[in-house]
């Protein structure tokens, strides 16, 4: 009998003290009110926009916060400020978890080969993977959207490419505990394959770090992703994304308009604080 059959009578036990913990934290809760708050606007933006946020108004130009019938005002063509802030998120918010499901799947696969294998594979690849860690991810990223298309697909890529490491790193330590259990001995005991102890004995036991990787790396992906839309990858000059928005209206803060670049910096600021308290919620479960 594995180690999974002998926990599976517990199992939903297990689960409802997990979301029980979980849903009494205000920290889980606050972050998921604003994450659930930003998908909604990726999904119906027309529920929450106000105006049409590709309308130009020459006559509006730079209207103030809470005039005019602009919550946040306009920017230098007379745009409302607010509904660009929300159609804005949908780039950040399809790119970011694509890019973080890759680079977390292929770091499940690196770190379970690594911790469970070990030996010259676990030696050869711990050191690619120190040289990929040591490279600043922004220039990397700079380098290879520059060399390839900077389209959605690749950004998704190369932000995937670039987190796997850190993911492998953490799931390595985390099957080095494991691998010598007894679960894992029987499981070779009978002559199961590696593929079988690592992905069926050993993955669902060490998922709680992989969740908690996952968030953080999240967090990084959405500041990695705005940083390439403020240099000019992956949206187009005009876009409503939070980093090309923040870009262009620099400009505005020499004629002391600060609205329309502090409403998308405080719309990024709160998705990544929300990803990141989720993230300590879970942790916080988790290591109980």
């Amino acid at each position: 009998m594995t180690a999974v059959e002998i926990q599976t009578p517990g199992a939903k036990a297990v689960r409802r003290e997990f979301w029980s913990q979980l849903l009494r934290s205000k920290t889980f809760i606050v972050g998921m009110a604003i994450l659930a708050f930003w998908v909604l606007c990726v999904v119906f933006p027309d529920l929450v926009a106000t105006h049409d946020p590709t309308a130009q108004d020459p006559l509006a130009k730079w209207v103030r916060p809470f005039n005019d019938g602009h919550l946040f005002g306009t920017d230098r063509f007379g745009r409302d400020v607010f509904s660009r802030a929300i159609y804005g998120a949908r780039e950040i918010l399809i790119v970011a978890p694509a890019a973080t499901v890759l680079g977390t799947g292929l770091g499940v696969i690196l770190g379970l080969t690594m911790g469970y294998l070990g030996g010259i594979v676990d030696d050869v690849v711990s050191r690619l993977i120190e040289a990929l860690i040591s490279l600043p991810v922004i220039l990397v990223a700079l380098l290879a959207l520059t060399s390839l298309s900077a389209g959605r697909l690749t950004i998704i890529g190369v932000i995937g490419f670039l987190f796997a490491p850190l993911v492998a790193r953490t799931v390595r330590a985390a099957v080095l505990e494991e691998r010598n259990l007894e679960y894992v001995r029987a499981a070779e005991l009978r002559s199961e394959n590696a593929f079988y102890v690592m992905f069926i004995e050993i993955l669902p036991n060490v998922f709680g770090p992989i969740i908690v990787e996952f968030t953080v790396r999240l967090g990084y992906a959405v500041f990695t992703m705005a940083g390439l839309a403020f240099i000019g990858f992956g949206s187009q000059p005009g876009s409503p994304d939070w980093g090309r928005t923040i870009f262009d209206e620099r400009i505005s803060l020499l004629s002391d308009v600060w609205w329309p670049s502090l409403v998308p910096a405080l719309a990024l600021a709160s998705l990544v604080v929300a990803i990141n308290l989720v993230a300590d919620a879970l942790e916080g479960v988790i290591d109980r």
